[in-house]
């Protein structure tokens, strides 16, 4: 699907996220890149093949400093 050069990040690859948005909906919080993934705003991605991505949100600052 995609035509940059250099070439998007495929949507089995682990950098999938680095592809361009071709569509780009902020207020229904999703964007569906170059690659076929649809990127939620949530984090959570649907790849093209119907696998599900949990959302994975990095831990706030806070929420490291209570854990160690």
């Amino acid at each position: 699907m995609c035509k940059h050069q250099p070439a998007c990040p495929s949507a089995d690859s682990a950098d999938r996220e680095a592809a361009h948005p071709v569509v780009n909906h902020p207020e229904q919080g999703w964007s569906l890149l170059c690659n076929g993934v649809l990127l939620f705003e949530d984090t959570g991605e649907l790849l093209p093949d119907g696998q599900i991505i949990a959302p994975h949100r990095p831990l706030a600052a806070a929420q490291v400093a209570k854990a160690a």
